[in-house]
């Protein structure tokens, strides 16, 4: 507990300092070096010279999805987030957490850059942060038994025990994975927090589920660029949510230009969000009392869905919500592969279905926008596996839009 308690901390002192630095860069005339100026969303600075790859993020086009605004009579328009460096919207939420975690490093805590490996490995930023956890346990406890036995002369012996406990997980192989799940330490035997005077810095977590930035990124960008390139004119927003961050930003900027302008949900199986938004309950029939599975095989589609409220969630301004099928994913990426040349992956393919559902229910002559967030070059293992999805009973059998009922 008293490892939980210091990265709970720590994560605290690093938000807060967020929050203090986000407001000086963002809400003053003062500007640090790292801060980039406002990001150009104008159609012709889209294919001006990128000064380096950070500078190619973002500024994706909008594109008239064809078939699926012939079929419905709407223009339905997907904002290509595939074309990002990176080939995935996520880009634009790594660039802000970075540039929002240099301002906490200028403040002082200490943000540890590792590369990127597999969960089971002993360098994963997870596994790293839990040793750091115990060091910074171990640290402060050594403090306090040194100053105990100044004035007693009480020897104590935790922190053999603490160095026993780093010198376990120092010897942990790399594969550390054990029926599925990564290993990690659920006791901690030091219950006690780390003194404040201690002179260990603080760390950052990324935690882009819980981390504003995420929200910050579409607010400050995304929704605006949007804003731009239909000059205005849209009459909807749809698509899903995984950390909430797409959804919460673009919809409360749009909702700020036009609260006129539709904000809708669309959430696959297995996710709390849809009853969430339509009855205020987070839950899913998958979670109901004695139907929760060990392993449970919730959705094909990857990155989306969620049984919780995230803080970046929490930002959203929504009208509605629309709960789509694996069915209904795997023949939309397949439609648009066949109508549009769009190789989508599956949480693209989830968002087009709710485009068309919000262009049914709203009527032909309207404009509808949705996120394609990355390409289906991510999902050859599942989405596009002819076997895994014969496995599943998802082989794709529609010729046109006809799985979608209307």
């Amino acid at each position: 507990m008293a490892a939980a308690t210091a990265a709970g901390a720590a994560a605290a002192a690093a938000a807060v300092s967020l929050v203090a630095c986000y407001l000086l860069v963002y809400k003053s005339s003062l500007r640090v070096p790292w801060a980039r100026t406002t990001r150009s969303s104008n159609a012709s600075g889209r294919r001006a010279r990128r000064r380096g790859l950070v500078e190619a993020i973002g500024n994706t086009p909008l594109i008239r999805i064809n078939s699926l605004s012939d079929a419905t009579g709407c223009e339905i328009l997907g904002k290509a987030e595939f074309l990002n460096p990176g080939g995935s919207v996520k880009d634009r939420v790594a660039v802000k957490i970075i540039e929002e975690s240099q301002i906490i490093e200028a403040l002082g805590a200490t943000v540890e850059r590792v590369r990127p490996v597999s969960i089971t490995h002993r360098e994963h930023f997870v596994n790293i942060a839990r040793r750091r956890a115990l060091e910074a346990n171990k640290s402060a406890a050594e403090k306090r038994e040194l100053n105990t036995a100044q004035t007693n002369g009480v020897a104590h012996d935790h922190s053999e025990t603490m160095d026993d406990m780093l010198a376990a997980m120092q010897r942990e192989p790399d594969n550390t994975q054990t029926n599925g799940q990564a290993h990690a330490s659920t006791e901690i035997l030091h219950s006690e927090k780390c003194d404040s005077t201690s002179d260990s810095k603080g760390g950052f977590f990324a935690d882009q589920f819980e981390n504003m930035a995420n929200y910050r990124a579409h607010y400050e960008w995304t929704g605006p660029e949007i804003w731009e390139q239909t000059k205005g004119t849209l009459h909807a927003f749809v698509a899903a949510a995984g950390t909430g961050g797409t959804i919460a930003g673009v919809s409360r900027y749009l909702k700020e230009k036009n609260r006129n302008i539709k904000c809708f949900l669309m959430d696959p199986p297995g996710s709390g969000l849809f009853n969430k938004v339509t009855r205020g309950v987070m839950y899913t029939k998958e979670e109901a009392e004695g139907k929760r599975l060990k392993n449970p095989f919730d959705t094909i589609t990857e990155g989306i869905g969620i049984n919780r409220v995230t803080r970046n969630f929490m930002m959203a301004e929504l009208d509605g919500a629309y709960r789509g099928t694996d069915r209904e994913a795997v023949e939309m990426s397949r439609f648009l592969l066949r109508n549009d040349g769009l190789f989508v992956g599956s949480s693209s393919a989830m968002n087009c279905v709710g485009a068309v559902r919000v262009a049914q229910d709203l009527g032909p002559g309207h404009t509808i926008v949705t996120i394609l967030c990355d390409s289906g070059m991510r999902h050859l293992s599942k989405f596009f596996n002819d076997q895994y999805l014969a496995d599943h009973g998802l082989t794709p059998t529609a010729t046109g839009l006809e799985f979608l009922g209307k």
